[in-house]
């Protein structure tokens, strides 16, 4: 991946240069790690809609639930799940 797009994804991903319907699957994701009560079939359709098949959208649920449930393990331990790596 290109390093100004990598960087412009992690500053802010909706003014990111990004192809449909990508910014509207990130913003899915922030959604449902931000506020999972809110998501729902509406959140389902838009995507559909955008032209994510239902598989695409249940591999991208699961993998933000996923990530949202091993951050909250990790944090609610004291984990660390990105150690520093000595200098080669």
């Amino acid at each position: 991946m290109d390093e100004r797009l990598a960087t412009a994804i992690a500053t802010d991903f909706a003014t990111a240069a990004l192809p449909a319907p990508w910014p509207l699957l990130l913003a899915y994701a922030a959604r449902l790690t931000r506020t999972p009560g809110a998501c729902g079939a509406a959140d389902v359709a838009t995507l559909r809609t955008a032209g994510l098949t239902d598989e695409q959208i249940v591999d991208a649920v699961q993998v933000v639930g996923f990530f949202n449930w091993i951050n909250r393990i990790a944090e609610g331990l004291g984990v660390d799940l990105e150690p520093d790596w000595p200098a080669v």
